[in-house]
């Protein structure tokens, strides 16, 4: 298994969302990253899976009520880590959310954005040199038979994104877009030039656009399982795959 420890990395974790399908699941009163999976919170089940694949760098976006409760479950756990604690006092989409760890970033470093809640079978950099990526943003895709169900990413034959689409009512392909996204250090200059979408909120498709209209997307393959964890099916779906 390829793994490599990057030091120009800082790995940024959305964990802002509450989960409002996953409330009162197994008892759950607060939020969704702090729900058990296996006997582990959800996100330090993360922070170790970031771990395996290289992290060791971390910036935690989460939201006002719950920082102190995530702090103390994560630090607990990671007394050796590197972790840095953000707020998004707003739902106000995922590019905002990325943007509230804008100041935790340095000019030399590059961004592993995760949210929380999504994870893999395999390392998605077992065939992509991390250390070597320096520009531009990649997108990482599995194909799926209900596209129109994601942001879906049209591909040429190089890899290179020449679209993405939320939830096409006639997608392009079946590529569907992972909640794991690399990015250069101009993505806080983009992000400010976001407009809202039409449900109020800054969107991640919007901004990986941005890198498609300048010829700097590159899209990587996930070989494996991929579960997007915000339902209680697929909360059993997951522990079911980690037994």
């Amino acid at each position: 298994m390829y793994s490599l420890i990057v030091e120009n990395i800082k790995c940024i974790i959305a964990a802002g969302g509450l989960g409002t399908r996953l409330q009162d699941f197994r008892g759950n009163k607060s939020t969704k990253i702090l729900l058990d999976v296996n006997g582990i919170s959800m996100i330090n089940r993360q922070i170790s899976q970031l771990f395996e694949w290289g992290m060791r760098k971390f910036v935690i976006i989460t939201n006002p009520e719950y920082l102190d409760m995530i702090k103390e479950v994560t630090l607990n756990s990671f007394e050796n880590l590197s972790i840095d604690f953000t707020v998004q006092e707003e739902p106000n989409g995922i590019s905002h959310a990325l943007y509230q760890a804008k100041d935790f970033v340095n000019p030399n470093e590059k961004i592993f954005f995760v949210l929380g809640d999504n994870f893999f079978e395999n390392n998605p950099f077992n065939k992509f040199h991390l250390d070597k990526f320096e520009e531009g943003a990649c997108i990482f895709t599995t194909e799926v038979s209900n596209p129109e169900e994601f942001g879906v990413a049209e591909i040429d034959s190089d890899g290179n994104v020449l679209s993405i689409e939320e939830k096409p009512n006639h997608p392009k392909s079946n590529a569907a877009v992972v909640g794991i996204y690399l990015f250069d250090n101009s993505v806080f200059k983009k992000i400010e030039t976001l407009e809202p979408s039409a449900r109020g909120e800054y969107e991640v498709t919007d901004l990986c656009n941005i890198y498609v209209n300048e010829n700097k997307c590159l899209n990587l393959d996930l070989n494996g399982w991929w579960i997007d964890a915000g339902t209680p099916d697929r909360i059993i779906e997951l522990e079911e795959k980690l037994s």
